[in-house]
């Protein structure tokens, strides 16, 4: 467990595990880059923009107006405040959010993070966002998301422990294995699953212990992780890209393409479209930007970026600042890290075929436009990044049936969902002759609509 811990502090921040928008490397090194020189957040709250979204599909699809009433809600927000004691003896106060989107194809689930910019208002956004992302993927959970507003780095291994077990306790019956099952997002990874599985069987009867590991996602293998979850994001990503290419007639081999954000799910889709043959020109996080025309290496990469604690000054290749990231010419741009990264201001820089979106929010409703009217084909958040929910799904049935399949399996049955998905997408684009993202919440709020309509309103 000491190793583990150990690892815990220091990579943190490389980690991001994937069901949600999931990346950026770590910012131990982006007081080197001048502000001007960062990646830019604008636009509008993520809320809005979900807003938007959900609105342009409902009202194309004249959706029922009592069903629109009930999704365009939050089922439950929880806010709790709650004290730790630091190393030095003293307490802190800490603000965790758990909110629950919609629960009607079942049980909520949702990433947790741990961000100094979590608010209520994002974590509205990225629950909606679950869960038309789950309803798109066809699997039977809701939509949730939560975190705590704190800076990770700031704390020592033994202090984020006691910061997510007492969040885990404050949270109290408002997570369950049939009912909320919260997983890695950003800054979290699995061992904070462990511990906060650990201190959630803590508080139910002993011999109910083991039947409640599906509590959470995202373990680690021997606490009953699925393997395969790691990479899952980016995989799912990957597969999209590839579906994405055999419709357009197209060989990966040869194909450029330019990354935002390196952690979890941002280097597992580098690293596995290179072995398709294509290749990796250009590579932005929070500590700056990389890019060579010739091709970087994603493994040498990724040992650079844990070492120094992001791709900044990476040696085989050239600075580059923001603008000149996202103007860098290529036929993929697969945004992996913050929201709002392509807003009307930005989406005119972009030179390429395709986005594929790693990341939750990353395309502003203007940039949607902008992409669209320059014929930039992009697949959606909720269909793209969808694969870390799903082999979290995978994960919480092989503990519900006590089974542990192999890679392969999860693979298979991960291409096999994922690809079903897009082409449902792709078929629903052609049919409404729409948008990839409205087309995607179309079929998201069809299936909502007909669970409701079947089952009726209580009372």
């Amino acid at each position: 467990m000491t190793t583990a811990i150990h690892d815990t502090q220091t990579r943190i921040r490389e980690e991001r595990s994937g069901e949600s928008r999931n990346n950026g490397s770590q910012r131990r090194a982006a007081a080197a880059v001048p502000p001007s020189e960062s990646p830019v957040v604008e636009g509008k709250s993520l809320y809005q923009n979900v807003t938007t979204q959900f609105n342009r599909a409902a009202d194309l699809m004249r959706l029922d107006p009592d069903v629109r009433k009930i999704l365009a809600q939050t089922k439950n927000e929880l806010v709790v405040n709650f004290p730790v004691k630091m190393n030095n003896g003293h307490v802190e106060m800490f603000t965790g959010y758990r909110v629950q989107h919609n629960d009607a194809l079942g049980p909520f689930k949702g990433g947790l993070r741990f961000h100094p910019d979590v608010r209520l208002d994002e974590v509205r956004a990225l629950a909606a966002w679950m869960t038309w992302k789950c309803a798109v993927a066809g699997i039977p959970f809701g939509g949730a998301k939560g975190g705590i507003q704190m800076d990770p780095s700031r704390y020592s291994a033994p202090e984020l422990e006691r910061i997510t077990r007492r969040f885990a306790y404050a949270l109290g019956d408002n997570i369950g294995p049939e009912y909320d099952i919260p997983a890695p997002d950003v800054n979290t990874n699995a061992q904070i699953m462990a511990w906060i599985l650990d201190t959630y069987a803590s508080t139910v009867p002993p011999h109910e212990r083991q039947r409640n590991i599906h509590v959470v996602t995202g373990k680690p293998i021997e606490a009953g992780g699925s393997v395969g979850r790691d990479k899952a994001t980016g995989q799912g990503v990957v597969y999209t890209i590839q579906e994405w290419a055999t419709d357009k007639g197209l060989s990966l081999e040869g194909m450029t393409f330019i990354v935002q954000g390196y952690g979890n799910v941002g280097s597992w889709a580098a690293r596995l479209l290179t072995r398709l043959g294509a290749r990796l020109i250009a590579v932005e996080d929070v500590t700056g930007g990389v890019r060579h025309p010739e091709g970087i290496d994603p493994e040498d990469l990724l040992r650079y970026a844990r070492v120094h604690g992001g791709v900044f000054r990476y040696p085989r290749g050239e600075f580059v600042d923001h603008i000149m990231f996202m103007q860098t010419p290529a036929d993929i741009f697969i945004p992996a890290a913050m929201e709002n990264q392509i807003t009307g201001q930005t989406a005119p820089w972009l030179n390429v075929r395709l986005v594929a979106e790693g990341a939750n929010g990353p395309t502003d409703p203007d940039a949607d436009e902008v992409l669209r009217n320059r014929g930039i084909d992009l697949i959606p958040d909720i269909l793209c990044n969808s694969g870390g929910v799903i082999v979290s799904y995978f994960e919480w049935l092989q503990n519900k049936r006590s089974e542990f399949w192999d890679i392969e399996e999860v693979d298979a049955k991960l291409h096999k969902r994922i690809t079903t998905a897009y082409r449902k997408v792709r078929d629903k684009a052609v049919e409404l002759d729409t948008d990839w993202r409205t087309a995607a919440y179309v079929i998201a709020l069809t299936r909502l609509e007909t669970v409701y309509k079947e089952r009726g309103i209580f009372p």
